[in-house]
C-alpha cells in the first residue's frame, strides 16, 4: 500500500505555506475489490451503486437538515431547531452505517461534498432562508427520495443473497426516514 508524499512546507518571510502532497489513489472508485464475505463481486457491484446513491442522498439530507436548523425562524423557533438538530444527529450515525457496509463490500463510499452535490437525486435547496412549512415539505420530498431508492435497493439486495444490506436497508435506513418523515408531517397539520 502506498502513501501520499508529504513535502515540507516551503518559508517565505517566516510564514508557512500549504503542505503539497501527491496522491497516490490505492483503489479507483468503481473498483470493487473481492470482500471474502462469500458474495461474488458480480453480486456486490450494483449493491455498492446503489448504496452509493443511497448514501449521497442521505449526506444530502442529513446537511438539509442542519440548514434548517441554522434557518430556523417563527413562533415555532425553539421546537424545530431542536427537531431538525435531532433528525441531523440520526442521519449521520446513518451515514456512517451505509458508508461502512459499502466498504465493507469492497467498495469506496462516496466522501467528498462536491461529489455527493454531483450524484445526488436530491434538489438543491436556496442558500437563503425559507419558511418552516417549505423547509418540512423539502425534508419530506428529500425523504421520499431515499425511501423510494432504499425499497427498490432492498428487494434487490434480497434477490441477490445480500442479507446483510437488505437489513441494513430494511432494519436502519427505511424505519429512521418513515419516523422522521412522520414526525415532520405532524407540523403540517
Amino acid at each position: 500500500m502506498s502513501q501520499a508524499i508529504l513535502t515540507r512546507p516551503a518559508r517565505s518571510n517566516g510564514k508557512a505555506s500549504a503542505p503539497k502532497s501527491v496522491s497516490t489513489e490505492t483503489q479507483a472508485f468503481d473498483e470493487v475489490r473481492p470482500n471474502r464475505l462469500a458474495l461474488p463481486v458480480a453480486s456486490t457491484a450494483p449493491e455498492i451503486y446503489e448504496l452509493n446513491l443511497i448514501l449521497s442522498d442521505t449526506l444530502t439530507l442529513r446537511d438539509m437538515y442542519k440548514k434548517h436548523h441554522w434557518q430556523a425562524a417563527g413562533p415555532t423557533f425553539y421546537m424545530i431547531h431542536l427537531l431538525f438538530d435531532k433528525h441531523f444527529d440520526e442521519q449521520s450515525k446513518l451515514v456512517d452505517e451505509i458508508a461502512e457496509r459499502i466498504q465493507t463490500l469492497g467498495g469506496i463510499a462516496i466522501a467528498m461534498a462536491a461529489d455527493v452535490a454531483e450524484t445526488t437525486r436530491i434538489p438543491r435547496p436556496p442558500m437563503g432562508r425559507e419558511n418552516t412549512a417549505t423547509q418540512i415539505d423539502r425534508l419530506i420530498q428529500a425523504h421520499e427520495v431515499i425511501l423510494k431508492a432504499t425499497r427498490t435497493a432492498a428487494k434487490a439486495a434480497d434477490k441477490r443473497g445480500d442479507d446483510a444490506t437488505n437489513d441494513l436497508l430494511v432494519s436502519k435506513v427505511l424505519p429512521l426516514g418513515e419516523l422522521q418523515v412522520w414526525f415532520l408531517n405532524q407540523h403540517l397539520q
